[in-house]
């Protein structure tokens, strides 16, 4: 076994309707040894084992030989078609495997006892439909010669127009297919043993001169490289002669409109190159550069050359799944010169995104007894659609009605895509220049399918703006998974005579919760040709700077086309912004259908103002929603005191197109004043165009803040507990801990300090304390205080451990920075007695600690005076024994006698760092 590949296809069954989509059809081609290298005859499969990767298989050795060809002189070429059809769609990995793999091949290390693996991937779904693996269609067998740059290319042909892309794998293995099928197990393949790809510095190969790509640098270490789009294999170059097994994966990647692109499926082929010692040079190839064609149009001739520089004749080969109706011709095999001639015409069903490519192969005919040897380069042929032709555009009201001729290439599924900009582009597609780039500032507004001739630009039903030139631009996009484009058509531009309406002021002429009031005021439209009646205005009202379209509510209508102004009163100025929709309407002919002409929308100018009083400042933003430009002209800002007095410019600054910021520092001579408040609004400057002088002022509501002192900041204290007094008197304390653990009390106090400024408030209306249970916890509020309280008690708590801190509250309800954190722990704290007296009388019945900390966890063993352990547990951290052995405090077992026992105890303490400490003793029981 030398080489081979696995192909695959889904149902293409005619009719369609009797397709079977779970139903998959299968080629391999297998590469076998005529003889051994001993003369002995070489193993031969005329039946093949396949697994099918849903966890079924073919049985052993059951699918036939179709055909056997001798190809080469040692060499035959085996193949083999079955089929399975799959209950589920899913992913399945089809396989086959094979003992007989050629003994002797250099780059593994003892490949007669290597099993040889094939696989490919493919994919059941019905969003993919009819899918055929890539064929790859050049010999996976090939020659080689000793310091001679060696070239493979597959030849991959995907009739579907799917992206294929190439990468190297080591060979691989998988065991014995009898013993897969008689367990029923699918191959598991891994990389044969001893694998190496072919320029491993193991067998100390260098580089030969080599035109590229890519460019050979002489006496460099060898490479052996494969292009990841032409799949184009080149070893620079071989030392060791032998032979080798390398493999490869083709990559089948599916695009589907609006998803990235998905791989779909993988064929892995295995091939075989055998390195000879010959003598024989190379013959160089040459092929013309890549070519793009119209689609209908025959390629311009491609003419191949070859010489060689031992002056053999060349054989000149072509390989491509255009092969035919594309037609190659061998003019003459030299010497000097062998020349062949590729000729294709295409059609509009060649059209696709991905080129054709076309594998031309020189092979020279040495003398007898020499290797003979191969150049070998791809062509690419692209594909494109033709440009649509004679599109026109023509006025009809005020939208825009394009034409064009019937397009030559009725592909299934194709559209022709529409695009507009206003003025002309300027720009002419190049030779092979598809679509329409983004940089040409086109943007698309519809699309059709390929068999349409017309379509109206309505602008999306708000109308085209009259005294603008609009110019127009189509191409077609085809299906995928082929899927191309066109070259872009003429551009066709139209200009519209007149103006139109424009919303030009939402200014708030009075700021109120319920009487609040805005003016809002727009353009007359004009025309050449005046307007059909019954013409006038419509103006809608929404809630919000960017509200939906359903939320707008007509307000005003009127058939004056001098009403251009509209007081909008009884409003909420205060808390909302509004936004206005301007339709102009009139009749598309007398008395005709009616024609809307949309402007907006434009919302009000919306202000919002923050006190910052540790910088004695007051921040100003603003937001609008509006058609013009507010950006080329600065906003100015106005300020007055709430108690009265006139509103007055305290500073302008240039905005943006969505809105503005402003801090207002007051001055030297005049700074801002705690305790005052202050009320602002900003008036903005727009224009549609920089260069007119329209000048669209617009103010905003009115919005009051008042600059308050910040609340001073508490400097919290927390009463610590002294552990190592406690710890120095366990002995004297006074009562055992009860067996609930001690109750423990944190004591808080406080002040106020003079940060973060001098002038801070101490008018505190409440205290909040907060806690945590331990440093690295964040702090909740857990109570409040009056503000004349400054201390506080966190009673009946079950540990002392924790962490504090104060926030002060002022009659403003603005608060404080947080105080300084204080943390407290748990002391350390374990005494266990030195006798008990497990009588049942209800006192001092077990063995527990008399004075402790909180515990997490404690591990208790007790030995008797002679070593031997009577009890251990794990499960009371106040350990609580009744003088039982191991079993009788499970419920079995008999109580040890009186007497002198040892104990130790491992601790887990309940303190922030979950201490653990040990502690060592006696204890008598006395009954």
């Amino acid at each position: 076994m030398r080489a081979g590949d696995i192909q695959a296809k889904t149902d293409t069954t005619l009719p369609v309707a009797n397709r079977n989509p779970r139903r998959v059809f299968f080629k391999m081609v297998l590469y076998t040894s005529v003889t051994t290298s001993g003369g002995q005859t070489a193993a031969d499969e005329p039946n093949v084992t396949i697994f099918y990767g849903d966890n079924t298989n073919s049985g052993y050795n059951t699918i036939p030989r179709v055909k056997r060809t001798l190809v080469a002189p040692n060499v035959y070429r085996n193949v083999y078609y079955f089929e399975h059809t799959y209950n589920a769609p899913g992913n399945y990995l089809v396989s086959y495997l094979s003992v007989n793999r050629v003994a002797g091949v250099q780059n593994l290390t003892n490949s007669i006892n290597e099993s040889f693996y094939i696989s490919t991937r493919i994919t059941i779904d019905p969003i993919i439909n009819v899918n055929r693996s890539p064929a790859l269609l050049a010999p996976a067998i090939d020659q080689a010669s000793r310091r001679q740059v060696f070239l493979h290319n597959p030849a991959a042909f995907d009739a579907d127009g799917d992206s294929l892309a190439f990468k190297l794998r080591p060979s691989q293995q998988a065991g014995n297919p009898e013993d897969l099928v008689r367990s029923n197990v699918a191959p598991r393949p891994t990389p044969v043993t001893g694998f190496r790809y072919p320029d491993d510095p193991f067998f100390r190969a260098v580089q030969v001169p080599y035109v590229g790509p890519p460019v050979g640098v002489p006496n460099d270490p060898a490479i052996f490289r494969q292009d990841v789009r032409t799949g184009q294999i080149v070893w620079n170059s071989p030392e060791v002669v032998g032979e080798y097994n390398v493999a490869f994966v083709v990559e089948e990647w599916r695009r589907t409109p609006g998803a990235p692109p998905r791989l779909i499926g993988e064929v892995i082929r295995d091939m075989q190159i055998t390195v000879t010692p010959s003598q024989n040079l190379r013959p160089t190839l040459v092929v013309p550069p890549d070519i793009c064609v119209i689609a209908g149009n025959p390629i311009p001739t491609v003419v191949v050359t070859a010489t060689d520089p031992d002056n053999n004749p060349v054989l000149l080969e072509a390989f491509s799944g255009i092969l035919p109706p594309a037609t190659f011709v061998r003019n003459s095999t030299g010497p000097p010169t062998a020349r062949g001639t590729f000729n294709w015409t295409t059609t509009c069903a060649d059209i696709r995104s991905e080129p054709y490519q076309v594998l031309f192969k020189a092979t020279d005919q040495p003398a007898a007894g020499l290797t003979p040897l191969i150049d070998e380069r791809p062509l690419q042929i692209t594909v494109i659609g033709p440009a649509p032709q004679n599109l026109r555009v023509s006025a009809v009201g005020n939208t825009a009605r394009l034409d064009w001729n019937s397009y030559l290439c009725q592909n299934p599924g194709a559209q022709i895509r529409i695009y507009r900009r206003e003025g002309p582009s300027g720009w002419t597609p190049g030779p092979c220049e598809t679509g329409i780039p983004a940089s040409r500032g086109y943007t698309q507004i519809g699309a059709v399918n390929v068999g349409s001739q017309t379509f109206l630009d309505d602008n999306n039903g708000r109308g085209l703006d009259r005294g603008k030139n609009y110019c127009y631009r189509i191409y077609v996009e085809f299906a995928r998974p082929a899927g191309g484009a066109s070259i872009a058509s003429n551009e066709a531009c139209l200009s519209l005579a007149g103006t139109s309406s424009r919303l030009t002021n939402v200014t708030v002429d009075r700021t109120s919760t319920t009487n609040g009031q805005i003016t809002v005021r727009w353009t007359k439209p004009t025309s050449s040709s005046g307007f059909n009646t019954p013409a006038g205005y419509r103006l809608y009202r929404a809630v919000g700077q960017t509200p939906a379209a359903t939320a707008f509510q007509q307000v005003f209508t009127s058939t004056n086309l001098d009403d251009l102004t509209f007081v909008d009163q009884n409003l909420n100025t205060t808390d909302n912004a509004y936004s206005y929709r301007l339709d102009f309407f009139s009749a598309s002919t007398p008395g005709g259908a009616e024609i809307i002409e949309a402007a907006g929308p434009a919302s009000s100018v919306r202000v919002a103002v923050t006190p910052n009083p540790l910088a004695n400042t007051i921040g100003l933003t603003w937001t609008y929603n509006v058609p013009w430009d507010n950006s080329r002209r600065p906003t100015t800002v106005y300020r007055r005191l709430q108690t009265g007095g006139a509103f007055v410019p305290v500073g302008k600054v240039m905005g943006t197109t969505t809105g503005g910021a402003f801090t207002d520092r007051g001055t030297t001579a005049q700074p801002l004043v705690k305790g005052q408040t202050y009320c602002y609004y900003v008036k903005t400057n727009g224009t549609y165009d920089a260069t007119l002088p329209d000048s669209l002022i617009n103010l905003s509501q009115e919005q009051c803040v008042a600059l308050q002192a910040v609340p001073c900041t508490p400097v919290l204290t927390l009463k610590a507990t002294n552990c190592d007094s406690l710890a120095s008197r366990l002995f004297q304390l006074p009562a055992t801990t009860p067996a609930t653990g001690e109750v423990f009390t944190n004591n808080l106090s406080w002040t106020l300090s003079n940060q973060p400024t001098a002038d801070c408030s101490r008018d505190i209306a409440q205290y909040i304390i907060f806690f945590a249970p331990t440093d690295g916890e964040p702090l909740k509020e857990i109570d409040r205080v009056p503000g004349t309280q400054t201390t506080y008690a966190h009673r009946n708590l079950t540990s002392a451990a924790g962490c504090y801190a104060v926030q002060a509250l002022d009659n403003n309800q603005a608060t404080s920075a947080l105080s300084n954190k204080e943390c407290k722990d748990n002391c350390l704290l374990f005494l266990l007695p030195n006798i008990f007296t497990p009588n049942g009388d209800g006192v001092n019945d077990t063995f527990r600690p008399k004075v402790f900390s909180p515990i997490e966890r404690t591990v208790v063993r007790i030995y008797n005076r002679w070593g031997t352990k009577v009890y251990e547990s794990d499960k009371d951290p106040l350990i609580n024994w009744s003088g039982g052995n191991i079993g009788a405090e499970s419920g079995s077992g008999s109580r040890v006698s009186d007497g002198m026992y040892f104990y130790q105890a491992e601790v887990e303490f309940r303190d922030a760092s979950r201490t653990k400490r040990t502690f060592k003793g006696w204890v008598q029981i006395n009954r």
